[in-house]
């Protein structure tokens, strides 16, 4: 059995958030309302392989989703994960709330410290760049951490799917409420009744 990828992400003040860190890090980022005690949790990836009918010796791997960890407790439900300001109420059927991504990249952060961490990629965003296309260590197959070695915070980054689009996080819910792990999909799985995407 083969390992799924994983990183290890720290979250100082427990806010959780999603965003492309290529254009999301360095400005505030809308935490979502569902928060977690500060620690450090794991991010896993799922990766699909990909066969063609026509063409079987051609195999292709994508990140169908990334999960945070929060508990081993077991999940009850998943609802989608909201910021503040935006409602179920508002969504219809099949629309869902998401975050954009125009680098094909998406991240797990602490809302808390996106300012300061971009500061830590710089305008060309080159850490970045290197740590995802590092040749020795494909970003399908492993999540790309980035730390600000003087503050230790860090963000985890990862491929998102087919690339650019809006993705939705759901967060999980134990029997008693607590919060078990938020999970970002990007669409590499066909699911029926996919519709349009509310910002």
């Amino acid at each position: 059995m083969t390992a799924l990828p994983e990183a290890a992400l720290s979250l100082p003040s427990g806010q959780v958030a999603a965003c492309d860190p290529f254009i999301g890090l360095g400005d505030d980022v809308d935490p979502f309302t569902a928060e977690v005690d500060p620690g450090t949790y794991l991010i896993v990836l799922s990766v699909v392989e990909l066969t063609r009918t026509e063409l079987p010796e051609f195999t292709d791997e994508r990140v169908a989703a990334a999960w945070l960890q929060i508990s081993d407790k077991p999940t009850r439900e998943w609802t989608l994960a909201l910021s503040d300001g935006q409602s179920l109420a508002e969504l219809g059927d099949t629309e869902f709330f998401g975050y954009g991504v125009d680098a094909g990249t998406g991240c797990f952060v602490d809302a808390a410290v996106t300012v300061p961490l971009g500061d830590l990629l710089g305008e060309d965003c080159g850490p970045l760049v290197t740590a995802l296309f590092d040749a020795e260590n494909s970003m399908v197959r492993t999540p790309a951490v980035l730390a600000d070695p003087e503050s230790g915070h860090c963000f985890v980054a990862f491929s998102s799917g087919w690339g650019d689009g809006h993705y939705p996080t759901w967060v999980g819910r134990s029997v008693d409420g607590a919060v078990t792990g938020f999970v970002t999909e990007f669409f590499v799985v066909p699911q029926p009744g996919r519709g349009p995407v509310c910002e």
